[in-house]
């Protein structure tokens, strides 16, 4: 698969899914994940996201930028590392701004408390099983019939 592929193969995944669990280093070195809802993805995997300054992932971000954010659903996953920053310019909040962020934050895109995260992607890893869960029962019955290795579908790395 080219590098264009694989690029379009995870960005495809991560539109599907819509949400992410953004994993982020606590002051004690520990990782942290929680789930939020992925806003856009860019050509070059950055993703961007919206949450509240006041947030334990905008202090994590602050004190160590490295992030991992991970995708999955159904039979496709992806995991996403990168590092991140806090963005509060209102003229991208605006941008990006939709109905759904109003649930969290019903007084708009002006409200002091909003901001974004953006994650400029390094590195994705993504897997696949095309036909779903029966494919997978049936690659595990053939792997224990023939005593084989089972093939799960495709993988791959992809630098962003």
């Amino acid at each position: 698969m080219s590098e264009e592929q694989g690029i379009a193969k995870v960005t495809d995944i991560i539109n599907h899914t819509k949400i992410g669990m953004l994993t982020t280093i606590n002051e004690s070195g520990a990782l942290v994940s929680r789930p939020l809802a992925v806003q856009e993805v860019r050509d070059d995997g950055d993703l961007w996201f919206f949450t509240g300054l006041g947030t334990s992932q905008v202090a994590h971000i602050r004190g160590d930028s490295r992030v991992n954010v991970s995708f999955g659903k159904n039979t496709e996953w992806v995991s996403v590392a990168g590092t991140a920053e806090v963005v509060t310019d209102r003229t991208t909040i605006r941008e990006l701004w939709n109905q759904a962020v109003e649930a969290w934050f019903p007084d708009g895109p002006e409200t002091p408390e909003v901001c974004l995260l953006r994650v400029d992607s390094d590195s994705a890893e993504y897997w696949s099983t095309p036909g779903g869960t029966a494919a997978t029962v049936l690659q595990w019955v053939k792997s224990k019939v023939s005593d084989s290795r089972m093939s799960v579908g495709e993988s791959g790395t992809v630098d962003l």
